[in-house]
């Protein structure tokens, strides 16, 4: 009798144990600026992201802002921003929670016109090319796209600060509807607060793309005023994305 009630603690103990283990986490941090050194311009495991034709980059460190490291980002009619690859899938992780504040809105940005395509603060979503989940007509013209810019990602959301558009508003980007835009804050009403956001990415793919996203593989962020040629600050803070409640 002994014996056996030592089997089955046994089993109990060994089977917790591997259920602990296999399962995954509840959080998947990709942007940890509070661990970050101060002064440092590339958080670890981010490297900067630069664009043909546009020789003027935004310039970003890692700051103290109350205590807690932050990345902050100045554009003066410049173009860049920091990137990490990732391989995510959005069917498990498909909520991004990102916080970040900005010190002034831009007066000429136009989310519908290529000359207003900037923003004080965005974050990028990429996803990767997965041919079993894209239809025909979407192979056909990323192939094109493909041929004239190079290596680039089968669809992309956009998580902006805008200036003058309505929150929730989305529509494809002014260069390409590989990109779409989607508005979560609008104004100059939270200048110089810190906002936490939270967005359902598989969602939103769903809703701006009408099909399944494919794997998640690239997030950045970035600050621009290439074609308005104003000025923008911003700060970012910690960026993770979480398991669907179960």
């Amino acid at each position: 009798m002994m014996r056996l009630v030592g089997l089955i603690l046994w089993f109990a103990v060994v089977g917790v144990a591997v259920m602990g283990f296999a399962q995954p986490p509840i959080h998947l941090s990709v942007g940890t600026f509070s661990a970050a050194p101060e002064g440092s311009a590339l958080p670890d495991g981010w490297h900067l992201l630069t664009f043909k034709k546009i020789e003027r980059h935004t310039q970003y460190h890692v700051v103290k802002d109350h205590s807690v490291a932050v990345v902050r980002a100045v554009s003066e009619a410049s173009a860049s921003g920091l990137t990490k690859a990732v391989t995510i899938d959005p069917r498990e992780y498909p909520i991004v929670r990102w916080r970040w504040k900005i010190e002034n809105i831009l007066d000429k940005s136009d989310v519908g016109r290529k000359d207003g395509d900037d923003y004080p603060a965005r974050l990028y979503i990429t996803f990767a090319y997965e041919p079993d989940k894209v239809s025909l007509g979407k192979k056909l013209k990323y192939k094109a796209g493909r041929a004239l810019f190079g290596d680039i990602p089968i669809g992309a959301l956009n998580y902006i600060w805008d200036s003058k558009s309505p929150v929730g508003t989305v529509v494809d980007n002014a260069f390409t509807s590989f990109a779409k835009m989607i508005i979560v804050e609008s104004g100059d009403r939270r200048i110089g607060t810190w906002v936490d956001e939270e967005r359902n990415v598989y969602e939103d793919y769903r809703s701006a793309f009408g099909e399944e996203p494919p794997a998640i593989n690239g997030i950045a962020i970035m600050t621009d005023t290439d074609n308005t040629k104003e000025r923008a600050v911003a700060y970012y803070g910690d960026i993770e994305f979480v398991q669907a409640p179960r």
